[in-house]
């Protein structure tokens, strides 16, 4: 008789046994594993040693360039030595539990960290936001204190590493309560908070009024008579300040003086006038070029203070702990040489021995920076000293320029600041960025088969459809994954160097302004105007209507005022007419600066809103309505969508070609588009009228370059320094200098009174 299993049979599926576990797929291979577990803390901590490294060499580069992709680098290794010296501490915990010699040594890496963990002192913070955080790395060197010693405690009292480990311990204990004491110094928070000066209650006005009273009381005549100290605000000024050039060590040392009387404007502090006289009175002797240098090297010490540890180490308390920092390093390596390392594996020796010897030659590094960089100059370094000389001599290579001339159209012919590299202050280059030759070059293509044969049309319509197709998809991604913005600095935003003939028409210009403001109205008047004060002040020929171009500033936005000039700047300097008021050499000067401060200044609006939000408005819209009026005016008009010189001068044309004189824009097309493209037409044909028209043109971006600096949050201005600086910075400074802003209000003393008894 069969069985029960004979006759229903189980099927297979159910009967096959699990797989055995050498049956399993892996995802990641043994040998791969077996690699990661042997060289995981080995590999990471080198990482880490070589992460310092990097940031030490490459974080002051930041301070040079607005590229893209250093500043990327040095952003990437910045987050990454964090993450990693904590991701090792983790590590290092997990493979206490191996009873190997091996493990000791292991245990002897974690301090380490804590040094890592202290980062460079040439960068603590990569943002000015990081500085604010400084409360979040007070907790986290206190759980790292924890691990460390957790990890260490574990291999006690076996360890024959502990004095070592401990004098490293210690090192690290230092190098990371340096930065944390960074950080807090330059939070904007406490960076105002150091700079405000006890406060002042003014003359006792309650004991006053009881000692009158009383004398009222007793029918004493008795009158109170203020008796006022002399107004400060305009008052007589001596000079003192040095005639002539200025060495290089009198630039750091006079960059060092007005750094700390005007570091107060980085947090929108006010300043008296005595130091706004002192300053003003010494940049009104100055050059041009020496100016330059000042403001340079004033620049450099604000992006020490805000993003390095200059500030801890430059004070009593900061050499002493350094120095304990240091031998306890010192010790720890010969401490080290000097064990009996049979025990250890020989690999393990060597990463140590490369981990002491690294940390020595990063401290060494550090002191040499140090010692000689500026601030150790302005503060050690007297004019009458031994070492005055030599450091003169390192000056002068460091702030030395090289005559170079600008090869590159359209500025070929032009000097330009040009300082090596590796010596300069700032990244001495404006960025551009034009309207015109975006907007050729961001339209999709369209059907251009009209006028062609059958066969030929319908295969050009297939290929441009499908190409606007793929176009929309990549405009798309990009927008969805908020690249755009990342691209469009990438493809359309240039760099040219700052000309020194640039350098020297804003110096000029701000110090002519800074001469007329004798008075309290007419420095208001200056600073807030924006393109009108040059326009009333200049000689004009009787064709030209200064109303009218006046209209086309104060009676606008600003920003709407901006894109006006910069469509008509792009229109004139595209048009080859009027060439005899381009042929001689101060014409040919204005044009290509006006160009140079047209394109600089749109960049800012557009691609800096965070700069340019005090002054902006509705700028973005605006800019974008304009950029859409552009695309279908080109589109009609059959334009190749490409930003090359030769269709770009043509599109100009085609601009100037419409007739705008009998009918305004915003008569015809209401104002819900926010375009200003043909009123910029408009603009630029009121201008060709002039022969002055591009030292007018000029004069007007000089002035709205200041108006945007003196208008610019304090703390947008020191952001951008440590991602190059910007040309507007520069400005910021120079007009501060010449006592052309806001800030000045402490004008007068406080009043003496006297109580007078009559007889």
């Amino acid at each position: 008789m069969a069985s029960l299993s004979e006759k229903f049979p189980i099927p297979t599926l159910y009967l096959q046994t699990p797989p055995s576990k050498s049956q399993t797929f892996d995802v990641i291979p043994p040998h791969v594993k077996e690699i990661w577990e042997r060289w995981n803390i080995r590999g990471l901590i080198l990482f880490s040693l070589s992460l310092q490294t990097f940031l030490i060499l490459c974080a002051p580069l930041r301070k040079r360039t607005s590229r893209k992709l250093p500043i990327f680098l040095i952003w990437s290794a910045y987050l990454l030595a964090d993450w990693t010296a904590s991701f090792i501490v983790g590590l290092i915990s997990n493979n206490q539990s191996k009873s190997d010699a091996n493990i000791d040594l292991l245990a002897f890496w974690a301090p380490f960290l804590l040094l890592h963990l202290g980062g460079p002192d040439t960068i603590t913070a990569f943002a000015l936001e990081d500085n604010a955080l400084w409360l979040r790395h007070l907790i986290g060197l206190v759980f790292q204190v924890v691990a460390t010693v957790y990890v260490f405690i574990q291999t006690i009292p076996r360890n024959k590493l502990w004095v070592p480990a401990i004098l490293m311990f210690l090192a690290g204990i230092i190098k990371y309560a340096e930065r944390t004491r960074a950080l807090y110094l330059a939070s904007l928070r406490s960076f105002r908070a150091s700079m405000l000066k006890e406060p002042d209650p003014g003359p006792d006005y309650a004991k006053l009024m009881e000692e009158f009273t009383c004398k009222k009381a007793g029918h004493l005549p008795t009158t109170i008579q203020l008796v006022r100290e002399p107004n400060q605000e305009w008052s007589p000024f001596t000079s003192t300040a040095k005639e002539g050039d200025l060495s290089q060590l009198e630039v750091v040392q006079y960059a060092f003086l007005y750094f700390n009387k005007f570091k107060g404007l980085i947090v929108d502090l006010i300043f008296s006038f005595k130091e706004r006289n002192e300053s003003r009175d010494f940049f009104l002797k100055r050059k041009p070029k020496d100016a330059l240098k000042v403001i340079e090297v004033e620049l450099n010490f604000i992006y020490e203070v805000l993003f390095t540890k200059v500030v801890v180490l430059h004070n009593i308390f900061g050499m002493i702990f350094r120095l304990i920092s240091l031998c306890s390093v010192i010790v720890a390596l010969v401490l080290f040489s000097r064990l009996d390392k049979t025990d250890f594996r020989k690999i393990d020796v060597r990463i140590t021995y490369a981990l002491l010897i690294g940390a020595l030659a990063l401290d060494f590094l550090s002191i040499s920076m140090t010692v000689f960089s500026d601030w150790t100059i302005a503060t050690r370094i007297k004019d009458d000293s031994i070492f005055a000389t030599c450091f003169e001599r390192l000056l002068r290579l460091k702030g030395q320029r090289r005559e170079s001339v600008h090869k590159k159209s359209p500025f070929s012919g032009f000097k330009k600041l040009d300082t090596p590299r590796m010596f300069r202050r700032w990244r001495e280059s404006v960025s551009q960025f034009n309207l015109i030759a975006y907007c050729l070059s961001e339209r999709i293509p369209i059907d251009d088969s009209r006028n062609r044969s059958v066969f030929c049309g319908f295969y050009l319509a297939w290929i441009n459809k499908t190409v606007r197709f793929f176009r929309c998809i990549n405009d798309f991604v990009i927008d969805y994954l908020g690249a755009k913005e990342f691209l469009d600095d990438w493809k359309y935003v240039s760099r040219q160097p700052v000309l020194e003939k640039l350098w020297d028409l804003i110096f000029n210009e701000m110090l002519e302004k800074s001469k007329a403001a004798e008075s309290v109205e007419v420095t208001e008047e200056i600073c807030s105007s924006r393109g009108s004060y040059v326009l009333k002040i200049m000689e004009l020929p009787s064709e030209i209507d200064i109303g009218e171009l006046i209209s086309d500033i104060d009676e606008v936005a600003f920003d709407e005022s901006l894109m006006l000039w910069h469509i008509a700047t792009e229109l004139c300097y595209r048009n080859k007419q009027n060439t005899n008021a381009d042929a001689d050499a101060d014409a040919t000067t204005y044009r290509e600066c006006s160009k140079l401060l047209s394109d600089y200044m749109l960049y800012l609006i557009v691609m800096l809103p965070s700069m340019m939000s005090a002054v902006a408005g509705i700028g973005e819209i605006r800019f974008r309505d304009t950029c859409a009026e552009a695309k279908k005016f080109f589109d009609r008009r059959g334009f190749d969508c490409s930003s090359s010189e030769l269709t770009t001068t043509e599109a100009c044309h085609g601009i100037l070609e419409v007739n705008v004189n009998d009918a305004k824009p915003v008569e015809v097309k209401g104002d819900k588009s926010k375009s200003v493209l043909f009123n910029g037409s408009l603009l630029a044909k009121k201008l060709q009228k002039c022969e002055k028209k591009w030292e007018i043109m000029s004069k007007v971006w000089i002035e709205m370059l200041g108006y945007a600096a003196s208008h610019c949050r304090p703390d947008q201005h020191a952001q951008q320094v440590s991602k190059g600086g910007e040309l507007i910075t520069i400005v910021w400074l120079l007009m501060a200098h010449f006592g052309l802003g806001e800030q000045f209000q402490i004008n007068e003393g406080h009043a003496r009174a006297k109580l007078i008894v009559h007889k």
